[in-house]
């Protein structure tokens, strides 16, 4: 029977982790699992928990949102130690990427039960901040701007802060010339916004790249290239389908290299998470992560 410790972010979603635990965590036990619940203090704190309990040998369970399961999983990458989730945060994109059962019995049954999957991380690197691994996306533009508004709301909660952040971002926001390399390869290009993207979803169940494979070994970057405002938010709404990559505006390209430079020194968010700018260097790192899916 595996054993369990679930690293908990406490504000998950704006309200708590542990509500989204319990009933999971009754029925692990029921079974006759072994579960530790512990309570991350900060980020760095769940990599610090997560690389202990694995190192005893347990599966270790990110409980939280994209953020949360990003640097938990993040933090495994490389290791021999299996990765859980419990899905408790505003968007769960990686979870969904991994079609994860959303009720508490078809979730216990996976982490009971399913085999260990191997998918696909992306190493971060860049000159400032130290080199770190994370699950879902990359993301450097006005996407970066709208969480990083988001994120710092105290007025607006869930999908409210997202749009409110999103229509805040786009009204101010004035091209971005990019530099992508990727393997080796310059494209320059004039727009919105470029997402590195190992899973297909990002920002609150926007399937952004829907070609995006968690186990191919490479990275989708999406370019949003420069467009009337008026048909970045129709382009915006289409994200929801993946109707979007129909637009000429839209351009996919495929790499497992990737760097990101930009005219001026614009925010970058992973998975969730913005407290950095560019210049970003991206690497695929193939089946580096074992997961519950």
């Amino acid at each position: 029977m595996r054993q369990f410790t679930a690293v908990v972010n406490p504000t998950a979603g704006g309200s708590s982790g542990t509500a989204s635990l319990l009933p999971v965590a009754r029925l692990l036990r029921e079974a006759g699992a072994h579960l530790d619940t512990v309570y991350s203090r900060s980020l760095d704190h769940a990599k610090e928990i997560a690389r202990d309990a694995g190192a005893r040998g347990h599966v270790v369970l990110a409980v939280g949102g994209d953020g949360m399961a990003g640097t938990v999983g993040g933090a495994l990458s490389g290791t021999d130690t299996v990765f859980g989730l419990v899905p408790a945060g505003r968007g769960n994109d990686f979870a969904r990427a991994l079609g994860l059962p959303t009720d508490p019995e078809g979730l216990a049954k996976v982490l009971l039960d399913a085999g260990p999957r191997a998918v696909d991380t992306i190493e971060v690197a860049s000159a400032v901040h130290e080199r770190t691994h994370v699950l879902g996306s990359v993301y450097a533009g006005v996407d970066a701007v709208a969480n990083r508004h988001a994120n710092h709301s105290r007025l607006l909660r869930g999908a409210a802060s997202y749009y409110v952040g999103g229509a805040r971002a786009v009204l101010a926001w004035k091209p971005a010339a990019y530099r992508i390399t990727i393997d080796g390869e310059l494209h320059e290009r004039t727009g919105y916004t470029v997402v590195v993207a190992n899973s297909g979803f990002y920002g609150f169940g926007r399937n952004v790249a829907p070609g995006a494979r968690v186990d191919d070994g490479l990275l989708d970057v999406v370019v949003i290239k420069q467009a009337p405002k008026r048909l970045f938010f129709a382009m915006m709404n289409e994200l929801k389908t993946g109707a979007h990559v129909r637009r000429p505006q839209i351009e996919i390209l495929r790499g497992a290299r990737v760097r990101v430079e930009a005219d001026r020194a614009l925010p970058y968010g992973a998975d969730g998470e913005v407290d950095a700018s560019l210049p970003v260097t991206l690497t695929v790192c193939p089946a580096a992560l074992k997961v519950l899916a």
